[in-house]
């Protein structure tokens, strides 16, 4: 055979490894950009998914700050309305417009007490009225106890709404 011919066949052998190779190319390019457009897709997908979660987060948490602020706030103006109201009681009682007297009842079982009938009734009770200091002193100790309560309340509400 002649060097035209060898040339020739091995031009056509070169010609169809480049046109195998650049169609391979071609084929191999485009799974790659079919990759990476769905990779990008499932990157988005997620992003989105994550963003959706922290706002739903951010959601649920400003929503419990809010019921936890109209929560303290309905609190709090509880307890200066108890505690308004008891501060008007000790005003009454201070200026003499109420009395504060206690329920009780003497029994005829105490020693230094003369005996006058043979059995104590329920009947016996009479109203105790307390000395200035002593009503002051209720009247603190009933203002903690509204602060107690409110507390206590407050708690239980925050315990109930928020944690649960």
């Amino acid at each position: 055979m002649s060097l035209a011919r060898w040339l020739g066949l091995a031009l056509l052998l070169a010609s169809a490894c480049f046109a195998t190779w650049k169609v391979d190319a071609w084929r191999y390019g485009r799974q790659l950009a079919d990759l990476s457009a769905s990779h990008q897709a499932d990157l988005t997908t997620i992003s989105n998914a994550a963003a959706a979660q922290v706002r739903q987060a951010l959601d649920k948490q400003q929503a419990t700050q809010k019921a936890l602020a109209e929560l303290d706030d309905k609190a709090t103006t509880e307890k200066a309305r108890d505690l308004a109201e008891n501060e008007k009681l000790r005003a009454d009682v201070a200026a003499g417009d109420r009395r504060l007297r206690i329920a009780g009842r003497c029994s005829a079982d105490i020693g230094n007490l003369p005996i006058t009938t043979s059995t104590a009734r329920l009947d016996d009770g009479a109203a105790i009225e307390l000395a200035g200091a002593t009503r002051r002193i209720v009247f603190d100790i009933r203002a903690e106890i509204i602060k107690d309560r409110a507390a206590l309340k407050g708690i239980q509400a925050y315990v109930r709404d928020s944690c649960m």
